[in-house]
This record gives structure tokens, sequence and C-alpha cells, in this order.
């Protein structure tokens, strides 16, 4: 799941700061399971915009809507709906919905509500954690299911560095190091000797160094 946060209401009234008429696009996808951009978000976001620009002296329209998913184009067109009631478009998807829109709506300005954080899941309620760091070469297989590129602060994939203390990582007492929850996991599996295995050299040419990556199914393409 993509995890986001909301900007500071005062860049997002920058944003904004010349438009009369505002949508404030949702999205029912990931930012909504976050609590960070979905319906509800939309509703509040959009009240705080109002009370910003009244503060400021004026009196703007503020539209409240949202998508299906703003990553996929076949949900985009919802948006004809509006068509003609906004200046300016402030979308709560994470980034990949602001390109979307974007590129589909070449005339339409588009502007990000969310900080786009990472790949992550929710250990508890009100939590969010990186659990992946979309590589683009798992390699979950050989370290129990956790992964190092993303839960490690130097991506190490051969095992801790020297400064793992109890369990933890140097950066940040409360980080726990992933090597040794890896370690901790394969014994649990019977798997430890995985550990004696000395990791291939990686090929980082698939986590985006090269560019915008792209997957083609052709037993999915029209």
């Amino acid at each position: 799941m993509i995890i986001a946060e909301r900007k500071p209401v005062d860049e997002i009234l920058g944003m904004v700061k010349n438009a009369e008429r505002i949508l404030v696009l949702g999205c029912r996808g990931c930012v909504t399971v976050c609590s960070a951009g979905g319906e509800r978000e939309v509703e509040i976001l959009a009240s705080l915009i109002r009370l910003g620009m009244k503060k400021q002296g004026r009196d703007v329209e503020v539209i409240e809507g949202s998508l299906v998913r703003q990553c996929d184009k076949e949900y985009i067109d919802a948006i004809d709906q509006w068509q003609g009631r906004y200046d300016i478009i402030i979308s709560t998807a994470c980034g990949v919905g602001v390109n979307f829109i974007a590129n589909q709506r070449p005339t339409d300005k588009v502007y990000p509500a969310l900080n786009t954080s990472f790949l992550g899941g929710s250990p508890e309620q009100g939590v969010w954690t990186e659990q992946c760091a979309g590589c683009g070469n798992c390699i979950l297989h050989l370290t129990g299911g956790l992964c190092p590129v993303a839960r490690c602060a130097k991506s190490l994939l051969n095992g801790p560095c020297g400064g793992s203390v109890d369990g933890k990582c140097e950066i940040n007492p409360q980080v726990e190091c992933v090597w040794q929850l890896i370690h901790d996991r394969l014994g649990r599996l019977d798997n430890q000797d995985m550990m004696n295995e000395i990791m291939p050299i990686r090929d980082w040419s698939t986590a985006g160094h090269g560019g915008p990556r792209k997957v083609l199914r052709d037993d999915l393409t029209i």
C-alpha cells in the first residue's frame, strides 16, 4: 500500500492563492486506507481551505469530489462531471494520481495535497511503517520475507553493520535492526544456514535509477 501524509495547510493555501473555484479531489484507494486522502479527508481539507481563504478576505468556491482510483485511466474521465466548475484541482491522491491526471488532462491545473511517503503497512491502528522499496528485484525468498533494502538504513544485503547494538539500528534506538529480525526468523524457520550464503552483487538497474519503469503484460493488453 502507498502511504502518504497531508501537506501543511499553509503550503496548500499557497497553491490555490489565485484560484476562484477549487476541486478537492479524493481517491478511494491506498490513501483512503491510510486515512490521508479519502472522502473524509477531502471534506476536512475543503473546510480548511474555505476557512483559510476567508481569513485572507477571499470567498472561493470549493467543490468536493472523489474517484474510485486516480491511478487508472478508466476512472479519470469521471472528472468530467465537474468540468467548467473549477480553476484548479487539489488532489489528495498519492503522487501517481497527480501524474495520471496531469497526463490525461493537459490543460487542467492539478496540485498535490499530500506528500507520498513510502510503500508500507499498518502494524497497529494509526501507525504505518515502510516495508518495501519497490526495487524491482525482490529477494524476500532469501531473507525470510523481510526486506533489507527498505528496512535497513544502509540497504545492506549480507548482514548487519557494526552499528547494530542489541538488535537496534544505530540511526535510532527505536528502530529494529532488520538483519537481527532476519536472523531470528530464519532460525525459527530452521533455515539459518541461509545466513551463510553470500548475496550476489545487486543489480540496481531495476530500481528506477535508469528512469521511469514500465511493466507490460501482453496477456492483458488490448
